[in-house]
């Protein structure tokens, strides 16, 4: 039905909100009255309550998809919006050449004047002589015999510089820049730094900085997204304390257990029967009485149901248009739905729960539908427990067919597991710490049951947290700490996201050019330094130092001595640094210096558990250390556009995390194996000449200015 005058005339009500402004979107909280008919004053009590967040804003410059129509109110217009209080321009960067150059025309630029007063001092020295006689052909008038000496010094001071200033290559600058402007065409040009999968070549958004490619000194990337290739692909999984991994579509699992029968896997041979595939292979060794058979069904029911249902996925306009009771889903396979997700691990992770046999149809705002077993079973969505940062988990709470009220939390181990009362708690947690040893990004799942009078309090302390106008996001935080307590653990995903070509390589060459390497990332620490090591960040031989979980100024002192001491006797060995963020943050507290010494004799750092603005900090101190040497950052996402701003080159990467990076780059790449040749080449190539060019500038106003003495001498 469409939104017309009529219909909107309807809706009566009122709201209370809080003062803020376009920038802080988060501080936006409104609670809206609302009224349907034209009765409203007399029925105020048939109204109802909605409370409205961050999540109600749409923002300028944003996109509405999947949704037919919508009712909104402009809150925020023109300048008072986010885009354009938010919008900070690109700071101007210099490069090393054109800062030296601007020193050495300083210097010609004394030069010049200190001829200038010479030459007039000399000159009215020189007039004063007796012997001196006025030329006959340039005899001055009367008004100048009579003018004011201070004029005349002057003028003859002004004329001395019109004389001297060939001294000042002024078409310097016109060349300089119309050489980097053609120079830059070249990068785009070259067709070794054209990716053909995506028909992405690279872009050059500043031709300033061309020369400074040749001198970069350190290098600082992202890892996911910029080293991989931010595609996830489900790979192992642990359930109820067991292992298995995914080959070739079908669900292994791995090595014997000591209580185990044929028919353990009877519920996941039974869906691949009725997927017409085969997604698991049993062995001798994995068996398990007919007794445990119908729990361990119900286990793997649970975890790929939790798995299927707690996220954010959405699926395409064509099928989720389609979401209904027609015919359609008895006969949709998994391999027909196409899948949308703000994060690519939650795509992965439905994806595979699709591939065994339990596929998400679609939701509404009301309810979620998953196809088990060929059968559509439709949940009642009640309530998201969004994703944030501090607690680092989400939940669903949804109402099963059988009216069962179940909480499904999908979180990083650490604020997962410590929440749990029941499930193989130590067996998921020995597995969480080997697939991170394999570089895989791992998540723990786990749910809980509510009886109906649990369920009545959670909705009205929710309800009661969502509509505050004063503190909601604590009063929030309060609400899912009392929820997401009491778990029982159903296991654990593993999913990889595969380095990118030739990043090995790529990385050698650049220490092998003596630029160090640094790598900051936001992943865990056992999933960043796997991947250091397979990317050839780290090397197996490289004595690893670690400042990681350090929980106060003096404990990180102490560290950093201690980590000073052992590279000072052990100087002969590589030395590689791994530090979290919260470390991080004590070290540049009070302890600036003794870091950057560590760091300065160190062959490789990690930084992990990075904070944005902490990977714009780290820079900051390498950019104002006493080398003062260039940077380079590279990155691929919204998150990496501080470092990327900060560095004195910042690369742009154009993956699948949109093109905030590339946008505020000053170069954009599709691969992280071009940076080699963009630097080793290009920039090589680029200081080459700029440094030519320039050198044969001041040789040139040299020589004009040595040339006439020369002859008077000669």
């Amino acid at each position: 039905m469409p939104a017309t005058r009529s219909r909107l005339i309807q809706i009566h009500g009122t709201n209370d909100h809080n003062p803020t402004n376009g920038r802080n979107c988060k501080l936006f909280l409104v609670v809206l009255y609302l009224l349907y008919g034209e009765k409203f004053k007399q029925q105020e009590d048939l109204g109802f309550k909605k409370p409205l967040g961050p999540e109600s804003l749409l923002l300028r410059g944003a996109r509405l998809k999947n949704t037919k129509e919508i009712f909104g109110v402009a809150i925020y217009t023109g300048m008072e919006t986010k885009m354009a209080l938010n919008y900070k321009s690109k700071s101007q960067k210099r490069s090393a050449v054109e800062k030296s150059m601007n020193t050495f025309l300083i210097i010609y630029l004394v030069i010049l004047i200190s001829e200038a007063v010479i030459s007039t001092i000399l000159k009215y020295t020189w007039q004063t002589e007796e012997k001196w006689d006025e030329p006959w052909y340039n005899q001055k008038t009367e008004h100048q015999r009579n003018s004011s000496k201070i004029l005349r010094f002057i003028s003859d001071f002004l004329a001395f510089l019109v004389l001297y200033n060939f001294i000042i290559p002024i078409s310097l600058y016109v060349t300089v820049e119309m050489q980097k402007f053609l120079g830059s065409f070249f990068i785009g040009w070259d067709l070794d730094l054209y990716h053909e999968e995506s028909d992405q070549k690279a872009q050059v958004n500043t031709s300033d900085l061309n020369e400074e490619l040749g001198q970069v000194e350190y290098v600082f990337t992202d890892k996911t997204g910029t080293l991989t290739e931010n595609e996830m692909q489900f790979r192992e999984c642990s359930i109820n304390g067991m292992k298995y991994q995914e080959i070739n579509g079908r669900l292994v699992p791995e090595g014997p257990t000591p209580d185990s029968s044929e028919g353990n896997l009877s519920y996941l041979s039974s869906l691949s029967h009725l997927n017409n595939l085969s997604h698991l292979t049993t062995s001798s060794s994995f068996r398990t009485s007919p007794e445990n058979e119908t729990e361990l069904i119900k286990e793997h029911d649970l975890f790929f149901k939790a798995v299927s249902l707690c996220h954010t996925v959405q699926i395409s306009n064509v099928q989720t248009d389609c979401i209904g009771d027609g015919p359609w889903q008895s006969n949709l396979a998994p391999s027909q739905l196409e899948y949308y997700a703000s994060s690519p691990d939650e795509k992965a992770l439905v994806e595979a729960a699709a591939r065994i046999g339990i596929v998400f149809i679609g939701n509404s705002e009301e309810t979620m539908e998953v196809k088990t077993l060929g059968k559509l079973e439709r949940y009642k969505l009640l309530h998201i427990l969004e994703f944030d940062s501090d607690r680092r988990r989400m939940s669903v709470i949804v109402q099963a067919p059988s009216g069962e009220k179940l909480l499904f939390a999908k979180g990083a181990e650490s604020s997962i597991l410590p929440k749990c009362i029941g499930g193989e708690i130590e067996k998921t947690r020995i597995h969480v710490d080997e697939f991170a040893l394999k570089g895989l990004r791992t998540l723990c799942i786990a749910y809980r049951k509510f009886t109906s009078k649990e369920y009545e309090e959670i909705d009205k302390r929710i309800f009661e947290a969502r509509t505050a106008l004063q503190q909601r996001e604590e009063k929030l935080a309060d609400v899912f700490q009392f929820i997401e307590k009491d778990l029982i653990l159903l296991g654990a995903t593993a999913v990889e996201d595969r380095l990118q070509d030739k990043v090995r390589e790529t990385i050698e060459a650049l220490r092998m050019a003596g630029i160090k390497v640094w790598v900051l990332t936001g992943d865990k620490h056992e999933t960043a330094v796997s991947v250091s090591l397979s990317c050839g960040h780290f090397h197996r031989t490289m004595n690893i130092l670690e400042l990681i979980n350090q929980k106060s100024d003096s404990e990180c002192a102490e560290q950093l001595r201690q980590l000073a001491r052992r590279i000072t006797e052990d100087h002969v060995i590589q030395h590689g640094l791994v530090v979290d963020g919260t470390s991080l943050s004590l070290a540049l507290r009070e302890h600036e210096k003794l870091f950057m010494e560590v760091c300065r004799n160190c062959s490789a750092v990690l930084c992990c558990r990075m904070a944005p603005l902490q990977k714009a900090k780290v820079i900051r101190l390498i950019k104002i250390s006493p080398e003062k040497p260039i940077t380079l950052a590279v990155g691929d996402g919204a998150n990496d556009v501080s470092m990327i701003q900060e560095a004195h080159v910042g690369i742009g990467i154009m993956g699948k995390e949109g093109r905030q990076a590339a946008r505020n780059s000053d170069y954009a790449i599709a691969r992280f194996k071009f940076l080699s040749k963009l630097l080793f080449v290009h920039g090589h190539f680029y200081y080459i000449r700029i440094a030519t060019l320039v050198q044969y500038f001041f040789y040139k106003v040299s020589f004009m200015y040595l040339e006439p003495i020369i002859d008077t001498v000669i």
